[in-house]
C-alpha cells in the first residue's frame, strides 16, 4: 500500500477528481511501461493496467500516458488483476522530445516531475552543446533543472567543466558527482524531499542507472561499461521507471537517449537569456540575427561580448525547433483530411441508403 501524497498526489489532481462523474473514481500512478502495458500504484497497491481503447486515440496529439503520468482506473489494481485506465489526469508539467523518425510525433519521457537532472558525464562524452539542449527542454517542461556531471573520477579539472556549464545555463544548478565514490550524492539527495519527483535525463552511459543505485544505497538498476575511445554506452535501461527513495521521494530512470529532438524552441530564452535580452533591441522584430541591419545579437558578437559559437548554436536550435513545428502541422493537416475524407464518404452512404429505402 502507497500513502497516495508520498507519490506526488496533491490539490492540483485532487481538484481534477472532482470533476469525474458519478462513480468512485481510482486514482493511481504510472511507475512503469513495457511496450503498451502499465505498472501502476495505488492506494491499495501496485497491479498492471492498460489504457481503454478510445484513449489511445484521443492521446495520440498530447502525447500517449507515460510514466509519472497520474489516471483514473475502473476499479483498485491487483497483481491478479489488469486495471483499465478510464483517464488520464491533466499533467502539472512534462519532459518531452520529438520521437525518432520523420512523422513528427512527440514522445512522453517523464510527467509530472519536480526536478529534472541533466546528466553528462566527465568522460569523453561530455558535450556542453548537449547540456544546452537538455536544460532547454527541461525548463520548456515546467519542471526545474540541475545539471549533473557525473564521473568526476575520471576528469582532471572537474571544477572548470563545472564553471563552462554554469557559464552556458545560467540559474542553473550544476552538481559535480562521482557515484563510485559517493561524491556529491548526499547534496543530491538533500533536494529530494517525500512527494517530490526526480527524472533523471541523458545520454547512453552517462551515468543515470550508476547514480540511481547510489541513491538508494543498493544495485537495483543494472548498468554496463562505456567504450573508451568516446565515452558512448549501450542502452542498459530499457524502460522508464518509478523507484521510492529511502526516507522520502521518488526517481524516474530513463533510457538513455541517442539524440533529443526539439520539438518547439520554448526554453531558448531561459537558456540562451543574453541573446534573447539583446534581440528585443534589434531593429526587425523578425530579426533572424544573420545579416539585417540593425542587429543589435550581431553587434555583440562582432565587440566580442557573445561568441559566434554560442549565437550559431542558438539559431540551429531555433531552425531545429521550427523545422519540427512544419513537420506536425503538416502532419496534423493530412490527419484532418483523412477524417473528413472518412466524414463524407460516411455521408455519401447514409445518403444512399436512405435514397435505396425511399
Amino acid at each position: 500500500m502507497y500513502e497516495l501524497s508520498a507519490l506526488g498526489f496533491g490539490p492540483f489532481f485532487e481538484h481534477q477528481l472532482q470533476c469525474v462523474p458519478d462513480r468512485p473514481a481510482t486514482p493511481a500512478r504510472i511507475a512503469a511501461e513495457h511496450r503498451g502495458a502499465f505498472e501502476v500504484w495505488s492506494a491499495t497497491g501496485p497491479g498492471p493496467a492498460h489504457l481503454a481503447g478510445r484513449l489511445r486515440r484521443e492521446l495520440e496529439d498530447a502525447g500517449p500516458a507515460g510514466v509519472g503520468d497520474w489516471v483514473v482506473l475502473d476499479g483498485p489494481p491487483a497483481p491478479d488483476r489488469t486495471a483499465v485506465i478510464d483517464r488520464v489526469l491533466a499533467r502539472r508539467t512534462v519532459f518531452t522530445r520529438g520521437a525518432a523518425g520523420r512523422q513528427a510525433r512527440t514522445q512522453v519521457v517523464a510527467a509530472n516531475v519536480d526536478l529534472v537532472f541533466a546528466v553528462c558525464g566527465l568522460d569523453a562524452d561530455f558535450n556542453v552543446h548537449r547540456i544546452e539542449r537538455y536544460v532547454a527542454r527541461i525548463w520548456a517542461s515546467g519542471a526545474q533543472p540541475a545539471v549533473v556531471l557525473s564521473k568526476a573520477d575520471l576528469c582532471e579539472e572537474p571544477s572548470a567543466r563545472a564553471a563552462q556549464v554554469a557559464g552556458r545555463c545560467p540559474g542553473v544548478p550544476i552538481h559535480v558527482t562521482s557515484a563510485l565514490r559517493s561524491d556529491g550524492v548526499e547534496a543530491l539527495r538533500s533536494v529530494i524531499h517525500t512527494g517530490v519527483t526526480v527524472a533523471l535525463v541523458g545520454s547512453s552511459g552517462a551515468g543515470k542507472s550508476t547514480l540511481v543505485n547510489a541513491l538508494l544505497g543498493e544495485e537495483r538498476m543494472a548498468t554496463g561499461e562505456v567504450r573508451a575511445r568516446d565515452g558512448r554506452g549501450c542502452h542498459v535501461t530499457t524502460h522508464r521507471q518509478l523507484v521510492l527513495l529511502p526516507g522520502g521521494g521518488l526517481l524516474l530512470d530513463t533510457p538513455g537517449m541517442r539524440e533529443l529532438q526539439l520539438v518547439d524552441d520554448e526554453g531558448l530564452e531561459a537558456v540562451f537569456g543574453e541573446i534573447a535580452a539583446l534581440a528585443a533591441r534589434c531593429r526587425f522584430r523578425d530579426c533572424r540575427h544573420d545579416a539585417e541591419p540593425g542587429c543589435a545579437v550581431r553587434e555583440a558578437v562582432e565587440s566580442g561580448a557573445i561568441a559566434a559559437e554560442r549565437l550559431e548554436h542558438f539559431r540551429a536550435l531555433e531552425r531545429e525547433a521550427r523545422a519540427y513545428e512544419r513537420r506536425h502541422d503538416e502532419r496534423l493537416r493530412r490527419q484532418s483530411g483523412r477524417l473528413w475524407g472518412q466524414l463524407s464518404d460516411e455521408v455519401a452512404r447514409l445518403r444512399r441508403w436512405k435514397g435505396g429505402k425511399e
